[in-house]
């Protein structure tokens, strides 16, 4: 679950997202080109042959740009500049189509929509505003100018409002789609209990920061912590009182940890801290302060003060791994020697004692 991929770099998180946006970028693509073919195909189109042929010839440089965007490899990753250039794109071709479409009688001039929900729902509220911008000097190109009299007037914002709303509204749900999204991760990786993130939630963010440690040769250690006496607890004191020893070990440990250090709850009493950009003597250094603070600041339980401990097993990249995985396993058999020694105690790993 741990391992990192060997044949490529991880894909991040805002990756993730772009090539999902990406996808519903081309079906809108494809939907306006189907909307335009049938339209044209069924005699929507003037009869003249000059229209018709400019019709196809948009029809044409639109699916290249579409093929070239989308299929064609040309960018390696994905951005957001990107889809606002598609978008650009999209508008510049319903823009040609009308004008060979009896302009703003057409219509097909509520394609206009398209571009906009595009908008709304990848870039945000200010590319959207700009866009519905951009569509407002078509419309005005494709009306002939703007002229002072009230009935054009009237006609331009009857025209441009359902642009405006359908703007308005389609980037109000999306932000509320993506707090709720961010909300459902944040809970999807987060232990409820002690705040850190849970086994997944470590996995995508240590799986990241191990394989730039790899791909730079730079030095990273993994400590495995285990509670000495949560077991003693519950059966004393109380699952309550259990609960409240785990909250104090997680914000102990994350306590002495750097911003850059990534700390997890890696089931029942037992925590894993990735440290990245640092050697052995680094990480026992570190694994020594978690040790000190718990052992010095017991926890009041039943109005009673309750001394805790913690053993703690090391593991460092590369020399005893060259996987997360095998870190986090070398970490963990320290730990069990920790615990035989007679715990509150920090045991590197070392190969000839596995």
């Amino acid at each position: 679950m741990l391992r990192p991929s060997k044949t490529e770099a991880p894909v991040s998180i805002e990756q993730e997202e772009l090539r999902g946006i990406s996808r519903t970028v081309a079906e809108i693509h494809w939907l306006l080109l189907i909307l335009v073919l049938v339209y044209l195909i069924f005699g929507g189109a003037r009869e003249d042959a000059e229209s018709s042929a400019a019709i196809w010839a948009g029809i044409f440089f639109y699916a290249a740009l579409v093929m070239s965007f989308r299929y064609a490899n040309f960018y390696k990753r994905e951005t957001r500049w990107k889809i606002a250039i598609e978008i650009c794109g999209m508008v510049a071709f319903i823009t040609w189509v009308l004008w060979y479409t009896d302009g703003l009688a057409s219509p097909l001039l509520n394609a206009y929509l398209l571009p906009v929900i595009t908008s709304a729902l990848t870039l945000g509220k200010v590319i959207t505003l700009l866009a519905a911008a951009l569509i407002a000097a078509c419309h005005l190109l494709l009306g002939g100018g703007m002229t002072p009299d009230l009935p054009f007037v009237g006609a331009f914002i009857a025209q441009l409002a359902p642009v405006v709303l359908v703007a308005y509204i389609t980037t109000m749900f999306s932000a509320d789609i993506r707090y709720g999204l961010a909300r459902a991760k944040v809970l999807a990786e987060t232990d409820d209990l002690t705040g850190l993130l849970n086994v997944r939630g470590f996995a995508l963010a240590a799986n990241r920061l191990f394989a730039q440690a790899a791909r730079h040769g730079r030095a990273t250690s993994v400590l495995m912590i285990d509670s000495d006496h949560l077991k003693a607890v519950n059966d004393g004191h109380g699952h309550a009182a259990g609960n409240e020893l785990l909250r104090h070990l997680a914000q102990s440990i994350q306590a002495e940890l750097r911003f850059t250090d990534v700390a997890a709850r890696y089931g029942g009493d037992e925590f894993i801290v990735l440290l990245p950009d640092t050697p052995a003597k680094g990480a026992l250094e570190v694994a020594e302060r978690i040790r000190n603070r718990i052992a010095g600041s017991p926890i009041q339980v039943s109005g009673r003060e309750l001394v805790s401990s913690v053993s703690i097993g090391i593991s460092c990249y590369p020399e005893d791994g060259a996987t997360l995985d095998a870190l986090a396993a070398h970490a963990d058999g320290a730990l069990y020697s920790a615990k035989q020694d007679g715990r509150n105690r920090t045991v590197k790993f070392r190969a000839a004692a596995a």
